[in-house]
């Protein structure tokens, strides 16, 4: 009986990362194929291929396809693919130690305090010694976790027990405060502030290969740190208490992932601006689908997450094509509604 129960739960595990892995290519070889210029499936893993390992190119091939592939293309489905997966895994380790499916970068404030330091950064156009590129990402990231601490200890101020909503709504607080102060701030510069505004609706327009070059060594520290922490992570969401009987060290682990959540929100909204709901949806549409244990659920959550962004970009530059928008109205209308139910349902359970 015990090894049947085993090879099921391999069997599932198997079957999700499967279907997690082809969800994730077919989204970017649609993210790849489709726009104003069409390029053919079984051209893309030859374009890219032959840029990989420098042999000679199909004469078939056009080499105008080539160069929209390897040039445009590409490395936008792949920034995507980042900060996709990058929010969805901070939103999954934030519900987990928040204990609650409503918690994500967005509504914890966390996303406004990174792009406060963005902005501050552009507007002032710091720029630390040594640090060059990674100016921006550092002081979006120092400003992510600055915003969750203060949230969280505002909410300990309000209330002694630290209910998960009141750490939510004075998440959502703060949100709109920081965006009244980036508001402030547009309003009272001139035409170079203003143009970052389509920036920080959410967009990885015309970012190339210098903005993966950003993004990538914080996507893969702050993703290290979660998912050593999924056994943690499973036993916290249980409760804090729980947790210590059977020997977690909680407020070291606790800060490890609200640091490691700032790393990743910080680093996607430096490259990407504001996208808001992707680490609510993602997370909690994977724990329904394969369950709630964060030894699977963050790394699903990172595959998930990257592709369902990499859709959300397709469907954003070619809905109202040639205009297009930004990423962040399509993640709030698939978001928003989704976080409406999920606050109904708590209501109701609790009511019940």
């Amino acid at each position: 009986m015990q090894k049947l129960f085993i090879r099921n739960f391999l069997t599932n595990k198997i079957i999700a990362y499967v279907t997690a892995i082809v969800f994730l290519i077919i989204a970017m070889l649609l993210g790849i194929s489709i726009g104003t210029v069409s390029v053919p499936f079984l051209d893309i893993p030859q374009i890219i291929g032959a840029e990989i390992f420098r042999f000679v190119l199909n004469e078939n091939i056009d080499p105008m396809h080539a160069n929209i592939v390897m040039n445009i293309r590409l490395p936008r489905v792949i920034l995507a693919g980042l900060v996709g997966a990058s929010l969805a895994i901070a939103g999954a380790a934030f519900q987990g130690l928040l204990r609650n499916p409503l918690a994500d970068p967005y509504t914890l404030g966390v996303s406004s305090g990174a792009s406060v330091g963005a902005v501050i950064t552009l507007f002032f156009g710091f720029t630390i010694p040594f640090a060059g590129i990674f100016t921006l990402p550092l002081l979006s990231i120092l400003f992510a976790f600055l915003t969750i601490i203060i949230v969280l200890i505002f909410a300990r101020k309000i209330d002694r027990s630290m209910k998960v909503e009141t750490i939510i709504l004075t998440g959502i607080i703060f949100s709109s405060f920081l965006g009244a102060i980036i508001s402030l701030m547009i309003a009272l510069t001139g035409e170079e502030l203003r143009q970052i505004i389509g920036w920080l609706m959410g967009s990885v327009s015309m970012r190339g290969w210098e903005y993966i070059k950003i993004i990538t060594p914080f996507f893969i520290i702050g993703s290290i740190i979660l998912l050593i922490n999924g056994r943690e992570l499973n036993a916290m969401s249980f409760g804090e208490e729980r947790a210590q009987h059977i020997g977690v060290n909680v407020q070291k682990r606790k800060m490890l992932i609200l640091i490691a959540g700032s790393i990743l929100t910080g680093a996607a909204v430096a490259v990407s601006g504001t996208i808001g709901f992707v680490g609510l949806v993602i997370p909690h549409l994977t724990r329904l689908l394969w369950g709630p244990d964060h030894r699977h659920l963050l790394p699903l959550s990172i595959l998930t997450g990257s592709g369902f962004l990499i859709l959300a970009d397709l469907v954003a530059r070619t809905i109202i094509s040639p205009t297009e928008l930004p990423i962040g109205v399509i993640t709030a209308m698939i978001g928003a509604p989704v976080f409406a139910i999920i606050l109904m349902k708590r209501r109701l359970e609790r009511s019940g």
